[in-house]
């Protein structure tokens, strides 16, 4: 996955493995992989950022020599982010997408993750505004709008948010756009209408009878809305 170079940003599926069973990890990773995942996003949360606690990179390093050649999105609900990037980058990880509202310096943060070879992402709470992050807007690949209040599963999707989609896809036409948060079959228009080529969905993949089924129907709502996108360029 390369960064602005691109002409115009390609669709990506990312399940997330929050929901799935911890108990057979690798397992569950590599059916989502066969299921047609592009990559995997994995939410790491301290308990502190959010009230919820999840897994650390011990998971990430377990989990890569299992899955080679899969792309791990770390989603790093923490305080503190500075603290892991060393860390997850030794573990494997492949991006690492920090909170902005968790430093007080995101650019220097950016440059970091950077120098520790991942590719970088910025993530926005819902109250969060969209414009804080246009003035290192080089520094990073990916943009993370959260469409719900992150550190819980299973919230109802804010639509509201689609307009800091807009304006990132307005803005940056080739930027990585992600959002996360009750995305599945019912909201997935709505975001890729609005620009997002990152789909991280949660329980509407891993919860699903056929999950192939669930991501190829997210796959070509994102590549329609591209499709039209271009065409109306």
């Amino acid at each position: 996955m390369s960064g602005h170079h691109q002409s115009h940003p390609s669709c990506k599926i990312g399940p997330s493995i929050l929901c799935a069973d911890l108990s057979c990890l690798a397992d569950e990773c590599s059916k989502l992989m066969t299921a047609g995942a592009d990559y995997l996003h994995l939410d790491v949360m301290d308990g502190h950022f959010v009230p919820n606690l999840t897994f650390g990179h011990p998971i990430v390093k377990c989990l890569r020599p299992k899955l080679p050649n899969v792309y791990f999105d770390m989603h790093m609900m923490v305080q503190n982010p500075e603290a892991w990037v060393e860390s997850m980058a030794d573990a494997g990880a492949n991006q690492y997408t920090f909170h902005v509202e968790a430093t007080n310096d995101a650019p220097a943060l950016c440059r970091k993750i950077q120098e520790a070879g991942m590719r970088v992402g910025v993530a926005l709470k819902p109250g969060t505004p969209v414009d804080i992050i246009v003035p290192y807007s080089e520094l990073f690949d990916v943009a993370l709008i959260m469409t719900v209040e992150p550190g819980f599963g299973g919230q109802r999707f804010m639509d509201d948010m689609m307009s800091k989609v807009q304006f990132l896809r307005t803005n940056f036409p080739h930027l990585d756009i992600e959002v996360d948060g009750g995305v599945g079959p019912s909201t997935i228009d709505q975001c890729a209408e609005a620009g997002a080529n990152m789909i991280v969905s949660g329980t509407a993949i891993t919860g699903a009878a056929d999950p192939a089924q669930v991501i190829s129907r997210l796959r070509s709502s994102v590549e329609n809305a591209i499709q039209k996108s271009q065409v109306e360029r």
